[in-house]
């Protein structure tokens, strides 16, 4: 028994060595070539797409079901309101979805406008705010050719390839849809899908 497990993490140890051998020795220029292939690209963007699909109908769900009394509710001082969130999801749908995989932002105003849309605190408002920045958002998506999405691109500060901004942005969306369902049980309101 004891055997086997040194000749295991030998094993492994060796792999990655291995590992962070091959990290070296690809050239460099090799590393700026196409991260993913056409192919591997689109079925991300078709992954990240139906995804995208999903947190809609609950973000949207959760926003029907959220009293218009508790759109300004906040858990406490300094945190991000039931409306602000749903707005910072809105926003996210308008801009920085889209651009993060090539595409171009809505075209919803300039800063004032925006700055007013951020602080919408009115349930109808919101909600097709938030169903127009998701349509905005997936019919971008939908129409960006997956060779364009091949490499790496500037996204958050750093170097990111397809996979790697789907997962990010992704993870961000769900946060938020967490956030929201955590808002709406403190709340008494129970997500749609839950009943």
């Amino acid at each position: 028994m004891r055997n086997r497990l040194i000749h295991t993490i030998a094993r492994v140890a060796g792999l990655c060595l291995v590992a962070i051998a091959l990290t070296f020795l690809v050239p460099p220029a090799a590393m700026g070539q196409n991260a993913i292939s056409a192919e591997g690209a689109a079925a991300v963007k078709t992954a990240f797409i139906a995804d995208l699909d999903v947190m809609k109908d609950k973000f949207i769900g959760l926003a029907n079901a959220f009293p218009a009394d508790k759109y300004t509710w906040r858990p406490m001082e300094g945190v991000r309101s039931v409306s602000e969130v749903l707005m910072l999801v809105t926003m996210e749908g308008y801009s920085f979805v889209p651009q993060s995989f090539g595409g171009a932002a809505a075209q919803i105003g300039g800063p004032e406008e925006m700055a007013k849309l951020r602080n919408l605190t009115d349930k109808a408002q919101i909600i097709d705010h938030l169903t127009k920045a998701f349509a905005h958002a997936k019919q971008t998506l939908q129409g960006i050719d997956p060779s364009t999405l091949t490499g790496t691109r500037r996204v958050m500060g750093s170097a990111r390839t397809t996979p790697d901004i789907a997962f990010a942005i992704g993870g961000d969306l769900h946060e938020h849809l967490g956030q929201l369902i955590a808002y709406a049980r403190t709340n008494h309101v129970v997500p749609p899908w839950s009943k």
